[in-house]
């Protein structure tokens, strides 16, 4: 298995993770809370790298970086270069790419959350921050565990947007994924099983995780 590769693909995975549990709560917290018309347009937009091609994504993605584009242009002027083939590229596309994976189990755990519990708190004094860290964020555990597994094994796997939008240079952009197409290409069928193994033991360790927490926090409500 190619070293660099895996590094690269870990600290992808971290960083995407993070990122997204940072975007995705406020998101989802809004989502959760709103009853309109913008709900339904903000959750299908974010549900939207479900359904689309990652080809389709990625080239959307790529083009938007470019220097060709008015969002690529003020980017280079920024940066100094494209964000296009480079690893910070590869994370925004990662971090828009595995969005819906990172809101939706956070949707689905805030809107678990008894209205009637919130609202107590905010009577009796509770700041927005207060109510989320000591009555939200306790009763969505698990929503927050579940999101960032997801958006790690999938990010983890990602191989379209990132073949897009970093092509495959390596110790830059070259990930797992990428690593394995390289390898078949080549014919070294031995080396890309290798490599492919280690891509289903990490998504299976990551859902193991995730399936043991959650009958433990079953088990804990039922005890």
């Amino acid at each position: 298995m190619e070293t660099s590769a895996l590094v690269l693909t870990l600290r992808l995975a971290g960083l995407t993770t993070l990122c997204l549990l940072l975007i995705a709560t406020p998101l989802a917290l809004w989502i959760a809370s709103e009853n309109s018309i913008l709900r339904k347009i903000a959750q299908a937009t974010v549900a939207l790298p479900l359904v689309l091609p990652p080809t389709v994504l990625g080239y959307y993605l790529l083009v938007g970086m470019g220097p060709a584009s008015g969002l690529g242009h003020i980017l280079v002027k920024a940066l100094g270069h494209p964000l296009a083939f480079t690893f910070q590229g590869l994370l925004v596309g990662s971090v828009i790419y595995s969005l819906p994976f990172a809101v939706q189990p956070l949707v689905v755990g805030f809107e678990g959350v008894d209205p009637g519990v919130v609202e107590t708190a905010r009577v009796l004094g509770a700041s927005p921050w207060r109510v989320f860290q000591r009555v939200i964020f306790p009763l969505a555990r698990m929503s927050f565990v579940t999101a960032a597994v997801l958006t790690f094994a999938h990010t983890v796997g990602e191989f379209g947007v990132v073949l897009m939008i970093g092509g495959d240079i390596p110790g830059v952009t070259r990930t797992l994924s990428i690593s394995i197409f390289d390898l078949v290409q080549e014919m070294n069928y031995p080396a890309a099983s290798r490599t492919a193994l280690a891509l289903v033991a990490m998504s299976f360790f990551a859902l193991l995780l995730l399936y043991a927490r959650a009958a433990n926090a079953r088990r804990s409500q039922l005890g």
